[in-house]
C-alpha cells in the first residue's frame, strides 16, 4: 500500500464529505447516530470477540497493564457507547445557532453563527470506545472525521467502523463522514497531520511520545493535552467524611486514565487526623505512597504502612504515574497549595476538599487549569460526565477548546450581519 496516497484518498474524500456533512439536518444527524448505536448493540458479540482478538495480541506483545486496561472492552463498555451516542443525539444541535446579535449605530445587526470545523483528524491508542464517541462527536457537529486508531485496537476499531458507516448511510449521510484508516504503519499518522488542504484539525488522544510528535510535526492546529497530573487538596477544613471518599475514587477507580489523581496535598493543621486512615485505605488497595519528610514521619508510625512508603523525589510532583502509586505533601495552607498545583500540575483536573467557602472560591479563581473542583472526585473531569455525550479529547491549552472537548469545542463561529440596504459612509 501506498501510504501517502492512501491518505490523499481518505483526506479528499473527508473534505467532499465535510460539505454534505455541514449542512445536514439535525434529523439526519440524530437518525445516524441513533442508528449506530443500535448497531453497537446488535453486534456487541462481534465487538467483544475482536476485542478479545485485541487483547490477546496485546498480552502477546507485552503491554503494559495500564494500556490493557484501556483496550479492554466490555459488555457495559459496548452500553456505554450506545448510550454515549443517544446522549448526544438528545443535545441541542450547535450548528446554525446565532448569539450575540446586536445592533450598530449604521443599521446593521452583527451577531455569531457556530459553524463545523470542517474535517477533524483524531489520532488515539489503544481505547476502542474513541471510535464511537468521536464519531458521534463529529457527526452532530456537522463535521467529517479521519480516525486512526492505535495497532493494538485494530480489530475492534474496525467492527465499530462498519457500524459507524451503516449508520451514515441508513440516515443518507455519506459513508465518508466518518473514516477509520485501515493502516497499522506510523507513515499514515505523518500524513495525516501535514495536509492542510484536507484536514482542519488535529486531536491527538494518546501517550506523551504521540503527542509530542503530533505537536512538532503539524501542520495543522492541535487540540491536545500532555499530561495528567491531577492533584486532590485537602484543605484545614476537609470533612474526613468527605475527604475519604473522595481520595479513593479519584485515585483508586481507574489508575489508567488522565483524570486520574497523581499527588494528595494536605494541610499541616489536619495532617496528623486525616493522612493515617487515607493512608490505610490506599495501602488495602497496594498503592505506593511517595511521601515528603513531613508526611513521611507521620506515616511511619503505622507498622503496617512501611512497606507501601517510598520518600518522595522532586519529580514525583509533577508524575503522571497511571499506576497504583501516588505522591503526598504535607503543605502548609491553601496559598501552598495553590502555589504548589500551578508549579507542578499539567493543568488538567485539580480538586479542593474544604467546607471554607473563601478558600473554595480563591481555589476555583486561582487554580489554573482546565477543570477546577470544589468536594468532587477528580474522575468526574469527562464529557459524559459534563453532559457533553462524550469528548474527542481533553484540552489544557487556552485558545479555543479548554477542558473535555465535546460539540461546542468543535465548532467555531463565524460573524453574519444583517442589513437592510446599508451601506458604509
Amino acid at each position: 500500500m501506498d501510504i501517502q496516497q492512501y491518505m490523499q484518498t481518505l483526506g479528499k474524500a473527508a473534505r467532499a464529505a465535510s460539505r454534505e456533512m455541514a449542512k445536514a439536518s439535525t434529523h439526519a444527524k440524530n437518525a445516524a447516530l441513533v442508528s449506530i448505536a443500535a448497531k453497537l448493540r446488535d453486534r456487541a458479540p462481534e465487538l467483544l470477540a475482536a476485542n478479545a482478538r485485541d487483547l490477546e495480541q496485546a498480552r502477546a506483545d507485552g503491554l503494559e497493564p495500564a494500556m490493557i486496561d484501556r483496550l479492554t472492552l466490555s459488555a457495559k463498555g459496548v452500553e456505554s457507547m450506545a448510550a454515549g451516542l443517544e446522549q448526544i443525539a438528545a443535545l441541542a444541535d450547535p450548528v446554525g445557532e446565532i448569539t450575540d446579535m446586536r445592533r450598530r449605530p449604521s443599521g446593521i445587526q452583527v451577531g455569531h453563527m457556530r459553524v463545523p470545523l470542517g474535517v477533524i483528524g483524531i489520532i488515539y491508542e489503544a481505547r476502542p470506545n474513541v471510535t464511537a464517541d468521536a464519531a458521534g462527536l463529529c457527526i452532530k457537529s456537522g463535521n467529517a472525521a479521519i480516525l486512526r486508531g492505535g495497532r493494538e485496537a485494530l480489530h475492534c476499531n474496525q467492527a465499530i467502523a462498519a457500524c459507524v458507516r451503516e449508520g451514515l448511510e441508513a440516515a443518507g449521510l455519506p459513508a465518508a463522514g466518518v473514516q477509520v484508516v485501515e493502516t497499522t504503519d506510523r507513515e499514515a499518522v505523518g500524513c495525516l497531520i501535514t495536509m492542510p488542504e484536507f484536514v482542519d484539525v488535529i486531536v491527538p488522544r494518546g501517550g506523551k511520545s504521540l503527542i509530542e510528535r503530533v505537536s512538532r510535526d503539524a501542520r495543522v492546529p492541535v487540540i491536545k493535552h500532555l499530561d495528567g497530573n491531577c492533584h486532590v487538596f485537602l484543605d484545614d477544613t476537609a470533612d474526613p467524611a468527605k475527604a475519604l471518599p473522595i481520595v479513593e475514587n479519584s485515585k483508586t477507580q481507574r489508575y489508567g486514565t488522565c483524570n486520574t489523581t497523581e499527588s494528595l496535598l494536605v494541610s499541616r493543621p489536619v495532617a496528623e487526623a486525616l493522612l493515617p486512615a487515607i493512608a490505610q485505605m490506599l495501602a488495602g488497595k497496594d498503592v505506593e505512597l511517595r511521601c515528603c519528610a513531613e508526611s513521611l514521619a507521620i506515616l511511619s508510625r503505622d507498622a503496617s504502612l512501611i512497606p507501601y512508603l517510598k520518600p518522595a523525589a522532586k519529580t514525583d510532583w509533577s508524575e503522571e504515574y497511571l499506576a497504583p502509586i501516588i505522591s503526598i505533601k504535607v503543605v502548609a495552607g491553601v496559598d501552598e497549595a495553590i502555589n504548589h498545583i500551578n508549579d507542578f500540575s499539567s493543568h488538567h483536573t485539580d480538586a479542593i476538599v474544604t467546607e471554607n467557602h473563601s478558600h473554595a472560591m480563591r481555589f476555583l479563581r486561582e487554580v489554573d487549569s482546565a477543570s477546577v473542583m470544589i468536594n468532587a472526585s477528580t474522575r468526574f473531569a469527562d464529557g459524559f460526565e459534563y453532559g457533553l455525550g462524550a469528548e474527542v479529547g481533553i484540552s489544557t491549552d487556552k485558545i479555543h477548546a479548554r477542558g473535555p472537548v465535546g460539540l461546542e469545542g468543535l465548532t467555531s463561529q463565524k460573524w453574519v450581519v444583517f442589513g437592510n440596504g446599508e451601506v458604509r459612509k
